[in-house]
């Protein structure tokens, strides 16, 4: 998903200790996930009505859009006080669902790592699912390879090798938890980058548990994004 996400930088107040991950079920959001659920008003009210001019990108999810809640109470605060958030907003009639949205809830619920971003909380109610992340200031990787414009500029070579090993870090956190992550979905879309340029991976949508005890694979069907995915994975 190429889209703009959320808060001020967060990397120093997260730990880059893996966690045991309760092994997810089917159908619940789990309760040992360290996440805020807000109310559709709450979230309504953040992103003052989501506003269009409140559109931080869209894709076959839906829409993310900007908003700001207060950093103790966490309740909507006008715009410009707070902290910045970046919600996204389900679409019905999308191409992702609410299988996607469970999953992204449960294993960004439990992954605290300075490269992944920080999902804040959730929103379920009635046909609602919403899910709020920290802001991302400088937008995607996607954007400041493809895109040109006042804002987003070349990266220096500098910079590309940062946000590089810092992508890779949090890869390798994934594979390297208790309970391994299958990601499924690594491209340059999924690589968000905070004001500093630290790469952090987002849209955990297509993840999947990794092999556990003794075991060396797991059997998947091919997902992820074609021209991406590894040759090899696709070809299974």
């Amino acid at each position: 998903m190429s889209s703009n996400y959320v808060s001020g930088d967060t990397s120093s107040k997260v730990s880059s200790v893996s966690v045991p991950l309760t092994p997810r079920s089917e159908g619940e959001i789990l309760q040992c996930t360290n996440l805020k659920s807000f109310s559709f008003a709450n979230l309504k009210t953040a992103t003052r009505n989501f506003r269009p001019d409140s559109v931080l990108g869209e894709g076959g999810f839906g829409s993310v859009f900007k908003g700001w809640i207060d950093e103790n109470s966490f309740n909507a605060s006008k715009p410009g006080t707070g902290i910045v958030i970046a919600v996204k907003r389900l679409n019905q009639e999308g191409f992702q669902g609410h299988k996607e949205w469970l999953a992204e809830v449960n294993y960004l619920g439990q992954l605290y790592h300075p490269n992944l971003v920080k999902l804040i909380g959730y929103c379920s109610e009635d046909e609602h699912r919403m899910l709020v992340y920290e802001f991302m200031p400088r937008g995607s990787l996607e954007n400041h390879l493809f895109r040109r414009g006042s804002y987003f500029q070349p990266l220096s070579w500098d910079l590309r090798m940062k946000v590089a090993l810092g992508a890779a870090k949090g890869l390798a956190f994934l594979h390297s938890a208790e309970i391994k992550v299958i990601y499924r979905d690594f491209k340059t879309s999924n690589v968000l980058l905070d004001s500093n340029y630290n790469a952090k991976l987002s849209d955990f949508g297509l993840a999947k548990d990794g092999p556990t005890g003794d075991k060396s694979h797991v059997s998947t069907r091919v997902m992820g994004t074609y021209g991406y995915a590894a040759p090899e994975y696709l070809a299974t």
